[in-house]
This record gives C-alpha cells, sequence and structure tokens, in this order.
C-alpha cells in the first residue's frame, strides 16, 4: 500500500505481459543494502542519511535518455520491484512509454514515486539497467527491420564485459526483436546462450559448433559426423569456411547427409573472414553474382562500406548468392544458409537491397558501440506533490508535459 492507501502498481508493457525470463535473471534479484551502499554513488548514501535524519519525503523521479531508444525498463523495474519488498517500502510507477514503444530523445520513460529514503541510494543502479538495453533494443529493432523476412540469432555474449552486462544485451534484443515483429519482421528468435534464453520464451540457446571443432575433427565433414553422432535430433548447422573452401565443403556435408539435407534440417554457415573472397570469387565475379540476382542494388551511388558488404570480401551478398547458386545446381535447395560477421544496420540494409538469400543472421552488432549515448539520467521532479527540478530540466515536469500534451491535442 502506498500513503494514499492504494496498492503499489507495476505497470505491464503494452502488451499486458511482462517479458519472460525478468523474474528468474539475475540482474533483477534484489542485493543486500550494504552491496547496494558499495555499489552507488557516495553522495547518494549521504543524501539517504541527511534525509532520514531530517525527515523523509515522498519523491517523483523522471528518468529520461538523451538520444532515441526502444522503451526496455523491465530489468529495473523488477530489480526495483525486488529491492522495494525487501526494503517494504510502497511506490508507485507511471511508464510513459511501454515495454517496446519507441521513445524520443529527452523524453521522460518512467515516473518513479516513493520513499526519499528508500529510493536516493537507488539511483546509480537503477541507471546502469536502463540506458544500455534501451539504445540496444533501438539497434536490435533497426537491424530486424533492415532484413525483415530474416530470422536473427542474438550473439552477443563473448562481447560482453560480465554476465550482466550479457542479461541486459539479451534482454535488450528481445524487446526489439518483438518491437520489429509488430512491424512485419521475424526479429530475433532467439539467443546463442541458455541462461539468457527465457528472454525469447524459450529454454536453451541455439547454436552446434565452433570453429575450434572443426580444427579438432580435421575436416569440415568429420566434424559434422561428430555432431551428428551426438545430437541426432538437433538440426545441423555447418560452419564451412575453416579451410577456405566453403562451397567445396558444404556440398561435400550435403552429400554426407543427403536426408538432413532434403527435410531441410541442415544449414551452411558463413563466417568467411575479412580479408578474403568466399570460395570461387574475386572483384569481377561478385559483381557479375549480384548483378545477375539485384542489378538494381548495383546501379546507385554506394560508399565504400556498401560496397564491401555487397561484392567485397568476407560474407557479402555476393558470398551469400554464390552459396545459394551452388546448393541450388547440386540438387540442395532446402539446406539453409546462415550468415554472421558483422550483421549491424547497413550490411543488413544492403543484404536485403540485394534479395540476398540468407535464412538466419547470427549478430551482436546491437551491442552499442557509442557507449556514452546509453548514459541515461535520472531528476527527481516532485518533493511531496510540489513540482521542483534544477533549471533546464522544467520540460522533466508532469504539469509541463501536460500542457504540452493539451497544445498538441
Amino acid at each position: 500500500m502506498n500513503r494514499n492507501g492504494d496498492e503499489t502498481r507495476m505497470v505491464q508493457p503494452s502488451n499486458g505481459v511482462e517479458t519472460p525470463g525478468l523474474k528468474t535473471a539475475c540482474s533483477s534479484a534484489p542485493l543486500p543494502d550494504p552491496v547496494i551502499t558499495a555499489r552507488t554513488d557516495s553522495y547518494f548514501n549521504r543524501t539517504k542519511r541527511i534525509v532520514s535524519h531530517f525527515g523523509d519525503c515522498e519523491v517523483t523521479y523522471a528518468f529520461f535518455i538523451r538520444r532515441p531508444v526502444i522503451s526496455a525498463p523491465g530489468l529495473m523495474l523488477e530489480w526495483l520491484k525486488n529491492v522495494m519488498a525487501e526494503r517494504n517500502s510502497p511506490y508507485t510507477i507511471d511508464l510513459i512509454h511501454p515495454e517496446g514503444a519507441w521513445v524520443g530523445a529527452g523524453e521522460p520513460l518512467v515516473y518513479i514515486t516513493g520513499s526519499f529514503t528508500h529510493l536516493a541510494d537507488l539511483e546509480t543502479l537503477l541507471l546502469q539497467k536502463l540506458g544500455s538495453p534501451c539504445v540496444a533494443a533501438h539497434r536490435a529493432y533497426q537491424i530486424a527491420v533492415s532484413l525483415p523476412h530474416t530470422k536473427f540469432l542474438a550473439m552477443d555474449a563473448r562481447h560482453c564485459a560480465g554476465y550482466e552486462m550479457q542479461e541486459l544485451m539479451a534482454y535488450a534484443a528481445s524487446v526489439g526483436g518483438r518491437a520489429a515483429k509488430r512491424d512485419g519482421a521475424i526479429g530475433f528468435i532467439g539467443t546463442a546462450n541458455d541462461a539468457v534464453a527465457p528472454f525469447f520464451n524459450s529454454t536453451h540457446g541455439y547454436g552446434t559448433m565452433p570453429h575450434a571443432l572443426i580444427g579438432y575433427a580435421g575436416s569440415t565433414v568429420r566434424a559434422a559426423e561428430m555432431f551428428h553422432e551426438l545430437y541426432p535430433e538437433t538440426d545441423l548447422v555447418v560452419l564451412v569456411d575453416y579451410f577456405g573452401k566453403e562451397v567445396t565443403d558444404a556440398l561435400a556435408v550435403c552429400r554426407r547427409f543427403p536426408d538432413l539435407a532434403a527435410q531441410g534440417r541442415l544449414g551452411v554457415r558463413l563466417d568467411t573472414h575479412g580479408g578474403r573472397f568466399l570460395e570461387g570469387l574475386n572483384p569481377q565475379e561478385s559483381y557479375a553474382v549480384v548483378d545477375r540476382h539485384a542489378p538494381e542494388a548495383l546501379r546507385r551511388y554506394r560508399s565504400d562500406s556498401e560496397l564491401r558488404y555487397l561484392i567485397g570480401t568476407g560474407v557479402s551478398a555476393a558470398a551469400v548468392w554464390r552459396m545459394r547458386d551452388a546448393l541450388d545446381e547440386a540438387g540442395f535447395p532446402h539446406v539453409k544458409i546462415i550468415a554472421s560477421s558483422g550483421f549491424g544496420v547497413t550490411k543488413c540494409a544492403c543484404m536485403a537491397d540485394a534479395h540476398a538469400p540468407i535464412d538466419v543472421v547470427g549478430t551482436g552488432s546491437f551491442i552499442p558501440d557509442r557507449w556514452n549515448e546509453t548514459y541515461a539520467t535520472a531528476d527527481i521532479v516532485s518533493y511531496n506533490g510540489t513540482e521542483r527540478v534544477k533549471i533546464g530540466r522544467e520540460f522533466l515536469l508532469p504539469s509541463q508535459r501536460k500542457a504540452q500534451k493539451g497544445s498538441s491535442a
């Protein structure tokens, strides 16, 4: 119950259902007060003591981010709920932008009202759990809608600075992916890790083999045999770039497992190093391949990076088309193509322009590359019901927002 006798409320995302996995995430677990004290900024600890000494008051915090984002406050709000329950301190949430919604630069994302004594020392940790997932969700959304007919797999874990960041990024990919799905894209269907799979309403991560297994086996076919012997019920996806013979090894695996190929349970993953072309390609042949399948993609101005994604080295649109042609010509039209290696927004858009026949993309490129853009900010905008905020932040005041909304109606 809050001070007005109302029940503390937890505003749900726009679809009325919390994101799967929030309740069991490590990032949502409450921390003991001494740990919170050690991890928060010291001036918040001093503020907490001062307010406790001179008298508590009810405050309202406004949280915002200075760049456009997709709202992804779930882990922050779940953690807040658990901490405030431990402290037996009521609070209310006014979630202005539901999970998955577009948030403009500087717009208040959520208002949180409660005891100043119990909220003061939480600000640092709340901000840590808000900014980066909102930016990453925005990037995941942009990636998914840039290549709307392709499935995406979150492969961010190896690029994260520890497990808490991994949870934040995986949660963000799930939010951005669902937002993209609402706009007609397939979006992110899962992750490479079991621990964060619940965010995608799954129990397990996806993935078959790294390059290391092929090196151990001594050949691509032998690695596929080893995998299939131990995991016969799992669809077989084989990396084919280890020996620089992507087409040759892909066809060899298909011929070794013709039944899986015919059933659509076999896939080849392209992860060709950016320092060389896929087997059989060169600058001239790469241009010719794309020109045959999507000439319009080459008929307008392209930046150097866009040309590289279309006809350059590594996993280019030409490489994808070359593999698809080789598989189809050899009688394996149901074998899937999985692509990885730097699939950010621009690369995905280039692949879409070239109609590249990619079934699944594995990427961690939704992780923010400009970390200073992830900085969330919070300001108190009300003390015991009286609006007050530092000069320059008046746009955060609830009354100002209501006035602006009324004038635009």
